[in-house]
């Protein structure tokens, strides 16, 4: 009797992936007479500045985004000028557009100690910041950008956008005040909008969530974010019936959406049709072979259509990218027994076990132990199946069929009292819906009466 997890991955599934862009700010053309902050360049480094030819040349070079040439010219231009912020921060724009990280961050911070008033270097660090996952240094960077009071509010208006990004996962208050304070800079875009439906679904205000998805799809029925979020939403309160007419709409138009085909896919997934999600999954695997999140749907489904020589492979190579992952053994292995090969499933179980604290859930630790225990009885190792069951009791009530094995493997074990017990404990509980292992437990305690 396998007891088998098989709920959706709801973390593969209803996690929407964002695609929010923090765009990496550019210099102007025009480095010869761009306005510096007051006090950071004198007369005669104003004039060097119209008769350097290297200046003219750089502007030309960001200018048609030739960011290598550029990036020569600037260096040679801070070692003349190593106090001059606008070169600093042109040539940390370039470093940044050729993902030079590490340099542009270094050159970043030369010119915000330069020109501290100077809000672009800020912004553009906090942004660079931001991608490296570096939140709160990042925040603090856009903070700064956007507490410049003489700043281009367009780009103060950016700085506020970034910080409510950044502040939306563990501050959604915060993110709000900040979107206000965007808002008041310049003119709202739909991405505010989406922004605020996200804001509301962290507060659980889905009806202003949904609110606002329609807005943006009243102006722009076309937007993909939009739909995304909206589909998402509907999944979430379980209203298929109106995400699938949603997705199947705008998937017409764009068939190799990854987020929309994902979402609907899951949703097929969650009414149990395969038949449906696997071509939608297939094509998106066939796409994009190295993203993890789509392999481990493609897998999951091959399961749930008993295809499993066809998910055993994109397991193990999941686990082999991931070692340190036991929910993917225990994915492979499960595979595995299905396939009747619960020898090759155990150990694979056992090293997935072995670590409690890596799995996402308790709930998920129980289910890999139920594996091995029944994996263990397969393979007539009532040990190891005591063992598991011990493990899942940790997390895990018992079940009929947990009790049922714990009989067994008492029972091969020769301890009558405990397997007698047990063989009872299930027929108590079972009433009638196992009636292979109800008939096999009379049988049982039947012939272990005669042993005591």
């Amino acid at each position: 009797m396998h007891e088998a997890n098989h709920n959706p991955e709801e973390r593969n599934r209803s996690r929407l992936i964002r695609r929010t862009t923090l765009a990496t700010i550019f210099c102007m053309a025009s480095i010869v007479y761009a306005q510096l902050p007051a006090g950071t360049r004198d007369a005669s480094s104003q004039a060097e500045a119209h008769q350097d030819p290297l200046r003219a040349q750089a502007a030309d070079a960001l200018a048609k985004q030739d960011y290598a040439t550029a990036v020569k010219l600037l260096s040679t231009l801070a070692e003349k000028n190593p106090r001059d912020a606008q070169v600093l921060y042109n040539l940390g724009s370039a470093q940044d557009a050729l993902d030079q990280t590490s340099d542009a961050e270094a050159t970043y911070r030369r010119a915000i100690a330069a020109g501290p008033n100077l809000l672009e270097p800020h912004l553009a660090l906090g942004l660079l910041l931001a991608r490296a996952g570096k939140v709160s240094d990042a925040h603090a960077e856009l903070a700064a950008a956007a507490a410049i009071p003489n700043g281009d509010p367009a780009l103060r208006a950016r700085a506020y956008r970034a910080m409510a990004r950044l502040d939306q996962p563990s501050n959604p208050a915060g993110a709000s005040d900040e979107l206000l304070a965007a808002l008041k800079l310049s003119p709202e875009t739909a991405d505010d909008v989406l922004l605020t439906g996200e804001l509301a679904e962290a507060n659980n205000d889905a009806a202003s969530a949904e609110a606002a998805y329609r807005r943006i799809l009243a102006a722009d029925p076309d937007n993909l974010q939009a739909i995304a979020a909206l589909s998402h939403l509907l999944l979430q309160q379980r209203k298929p019936d109106q995400a699938e007419p949603l997705l199947t709409a705008a998937l017409q138009k764009h068939p190799d959406d990854p987020i929309l085909s994902s979402q609907l896919a899951g949703l097929y997934e969650s009414q149990n049709k395969a038949d449906k999600a696997l071509p939608i999954v297939e094509r998106l695997h066939a796409s994009q072979p190295q993203d993890a999140a789509i392999s481990r749907l493609l897998a999951r489904l091959y399961v749930r259509d008993r295809q499993f020589e066809k998910a055993l492979p994109l397991y193990a190579s999941l686990s082999a990218a991931s070692p340190n992952d036991p929910t993917l053994l225990d994915d492979q292995a499960d595979t595995l027994i299905r396939m009747r090969r619960s020898a090759d499933a155990e150990p694979l179980l056992q090293r997935a076990v072995a670590n409690p604290k890596a799995f996402p859930t308790p709930e998920a630790f129980g289910a890999a132990a139920s594996h091995l225990a029944f994996a263990a009885t397969n393979n007539n190792d009532p040990a190891t199946v005591l063992h598991a069951l011990q493990l899942r009791a940790t997390v895990l009530p018992p079940s009929p069929s947990t009790i049922f094995l714990a009989a067994t493997a008492h029972d091969k074990l020769h301890q009558v009292k405990e397997a007698s017990d047990l063989y009872k404990q299930f027929l108590a509980v079972a009433k009638g819906q196992f009636p292979d292992e109800e008939w096999e437990a009379r049988h049982r305690l039947l012939a272990l009466e005669h042993m005591k």
